[in-house]
């Protein structure tokens, strides 16, 4: 029988994640744009004061709590991880197998792992599904009880994938209102069109989170597929190319590939117009510039709704990406970190 998560195990193990959520931040948020740095803090106090996501913020509160925090964050740039205590059971806090076997009775779902750039990321959330897919376990959480600054809403450790339903929801949230701002004709109008945020809003945010969520999962599937076909070699050149050029360029690689092995085909495949059109809105820059012919094949299936080119182009992407990554593996190979220049000249010539 199920033994509510209220009785016994969830006040203190919030009190725990969250501790060890803040020492993350005060290690890495110093790592943003102030811009980016200040957008996050905003959202990071709606979450944590339960506001809704439509409410307005009054500035001198933001300010203050602003501060709290920075201060709280100093003070702890020193201290260690806290393990994560379960009915007397002590575990490290990246032992994320064990701890959420530990949680199961309470309906709670627990990650601690690292992010992009080595970052720590840890929360606790509300289990609201949990399945498995082909040979991955999928956790899906709901309300979230302990998060850190980034919060992204999907990640994957090995063959687990967490799908953090407020985050993703938060995340929808905060491109609308973006889009809202100047209401340019482009892909992210295009698949907010196919919500009815007119009449209803909170309705048509959670249609999106639902779709959405399965893009998420998607995405995570290919990064996982994509990591094990680059080897941990791959790893290492990007530990090696810190805040490069190239690192940049090799990450919007490995996104292509991730996608190109999992996100588009299932889109494509199922005709997901929604999705289609979220995913072409949220390519950054270095993708863009990386991959025009993509954006050709999405224009053109605006323009004629004929999906067949942008599907040929999707596995044409495929094998071009396998083969640019496995080149640029064998210049690191052979030259370790000088061959940034190299991996930079090699993948300004292979735009596709």
């Amino acid at each position: 029988m199920s033994v509510s998560s209220n009785q016994c195990t969830l006040p203190e193990l919030k009190l725990t994640v969250q501790h060890n959520c803040h020492i993350a931040d005060a290690l890495y948020a110093g790592d943003y744009t102030l811009c980016i740095y200040l957008l996050k803090m905003r959202e990071f106090y709606r979450w944590e004061r339960g506001l809704p996501y439509n409410s307005l913020l009054e500035n001198r509160s933001v300010g203050e709590w602003l501060r709290e925090r920075e201060q709280l964050w100093e003070s702890l740039e020193n201290n260690e991880f806290e393990s994560v205590i379960i009915d007397n059971t002590e575990f490290d806090p990246f032992d994320t197998e064990a701890i959420n076997l530990a949680l199961k009775p309470y309906d709670l779902v627990y990650s601690g792992g690292l992010g992009l750039k080595t970052k720590p990321h840890f929360f606790l959330g509300k289990l609201h599904d949990c399945h498995e897919v082909n040979d991955y376990t999928v956790y899906i959480s709901s309300n979230e009880y302990a998060r850190d600054l980034t919060a992204p809403p999907a990640m994957a450790l090995g063959q687990t994938i967490f799908i953090r339903r407020e985050s993703l929801k938060r995340m929808l949230w905060e491109k609308l209102e973006e889009w809202r701002w100047n209401k340019p004709a482009n892909a992210m109008a295009r698949a907010i069109a196919h919500y009815d945020f007119k009449t209803n809003v909170d309705a048509a945010l959670d249609t999106m989170t639902e779709n959405e969520l399965h893009s998420a999962l998607l995405h995570e599937i290919g990064e996982v597929e994509a990591g094990q076909w680059l080897g941990t070699d791959w790893e290492k050149m990007l530990a090696e190319l810190p805040r490069s050029k190239a690192e940049i360029m090799l990450r919007a690689l490995r996104d292509h590939l991730a996608d190109a092995l999992s996100t588009l085909p299932s889109l494509l495949e199922q005709e997901q117009a929604a999705s289609l059109h979220f995913y072409f809105a949220n390519l950054n820059s270095m993708r863009k510039h990386m991959y025009p012919a993509l954006l050709s094949a999405y224009q053109q299936w605006n323009e004629n709704g004929n999906l067949k080119p942008l599907t040929k182009q999707v596995e044409h992407g495929r094998d071009h990406w396998q083969s640019l990554a496995e080149n640029a593996l064998e210049l690191y190979r052979e030259r370790g970190p000088e061959a940034r220049e190299g991996i930079e000249t090699l993948l300004e010539n292979s735009i596709l």
